[in-house]
Order: structure tokens, then sequence, then C-alpha cells
């Protein structure tokens, strides 16, 4: 679709420079907040009511949270394509709700990497459901917008202001594709300092 309505969003992020203004901003217009911890904390703490994913998915974080968005009532959410009336079928008959924006950035493994942790220390830092949902959301850019990084905070708000229609905010296809390439070369280096640590790193 040309024109995507944004009436529900995932917000995960580590940087968490402009959150609270781009949560804000997105409840303002009546889009569901959905989140997980540290993010979930300061959304709260700026008076923004949001949804805890393990009530979405009706599971704790666990593992040490190595677990919490690995899930179909995330997953299903993210990659069921809006202009498949199968998927939409599929969502209605397991009664998963679809996302419309995901907002998320990575575990900082430079940082880690970078502070004399050693491997097994490292390897903890290695996001998994972030790249996962970033990739999924970036492949389904006909019916998701994924917001890689705080740089583009002020880019998706003015571009959703400039589509909204009838109080609901719509991000433009354009826009999607282009943060959808930005998402793939993030991950991409992402996973590239990975290999790279994990190739040169003592035992």
């Amino acid at each position: 679709m040309e024109l995507l309505p944004i009436r529900r969003a995932i917000l995960s992020v580590t940087d968490k420079s402009g959150l609270a203004e781009f949560a804000a901003f997105l409840h303002q217009h009546g889009v569901e907040l959905v989140s997980t911890g540290g993010t979930k904390k300061a959304m709260a703490d700026a008076g923004l009511p949001v949804t805890a994913v393990d009530s979405v998915t009706g599971f704790p974080e666990m593992l040490g949270g190595r677990v919490k968005t690995l899930h179909p009532h995330i997953h299903a959410g993210i990659l069921a394509d809006k202009d498949d009336p199968e998927h939409l079928k599929t969502l209605e008959a397991f009664k998963l709700q679809p996302f419309d924006l995901i907002c998320v950035n990575l575990y900082d493994f430079a940082k880690a990497a970078a502070s004399g942790a050693n491997l097994k220390q490292a390897v903890e830092q290695i996001d998994i459901g972030g790249p996962t949902m970033l990739r999924a959301s970036a492949k389904n850019l006909h019916s998701i917008l994924v917001v890689p990084s705080a740089e583009h905070y002020a880019r998706v708000t003015a571009e959703l202001s400039a589509n909204a229609k009838n109080g609901t905010l719509h991000a433009p296809l354009a826009l999607r594709r282009d943060l959808a390439v930005d998402t793939f070369r993030r991950t991409s280096a992402y996973d590239a300092m990975i290999s790279d640590y994990l190739g040169r790193a003592p035992q």
C-alpha cells in the first residue's frame, strides 16, 4: 500500500535519546505503544501508557532476557502482508494483532567488545531479538515502517504528520523503503562487527 496507517508500534531501544518525545508524538496520535524492559520504563516514567510485550505474548521474559520478543504474537504481527487477504485471515483466526511501526536499535556490542570483557561476557551483548525484528520489518516494508535509529525521528515525525488523515498518521511507501534500506545496512554492519570480534577474540 502507498500510505500505511500507523496504529500500533513496538519500541525497544538501547539509545534512548529522543525516545520520550518520539513516543509522545505517536501516543498523541492514537498509536498503541508496546515495549520491553528499560524502554518501557523510560516511556512510563515520561507518563506514557505502554503495553508490556509479555502481556502481548502471554510469556515472561526468560533465559536472562535472551527470549522476549521471539513469539508469533510479535512476529506474525510484524510479518503479515496487509495487502494479502489470506494473511489477514490468519491473523484473525489466531487472534493476532498486526503492528505498523517497529522502532528498534541494537545492544551496544562494540562497547562490550572494547571493554575487555571475556568472550562469555561479550556474547551476552549480541542482540538477537532486535535484529530479528528489524530484518522482519524491513522485509515487510509494504506493511511496516521500521525505524532503526534515533537519527530518523525528525524525518519520521515530519512525514507522518504531513500524511495524517482523519487523525491517523500515515507512512508513505518511499519513507518505508528508505528506512528498510538503512535497516539492512545497519544489521549487516552489526553482524560483520560481531563476526570480526569472534574471529579474533581470546577464548
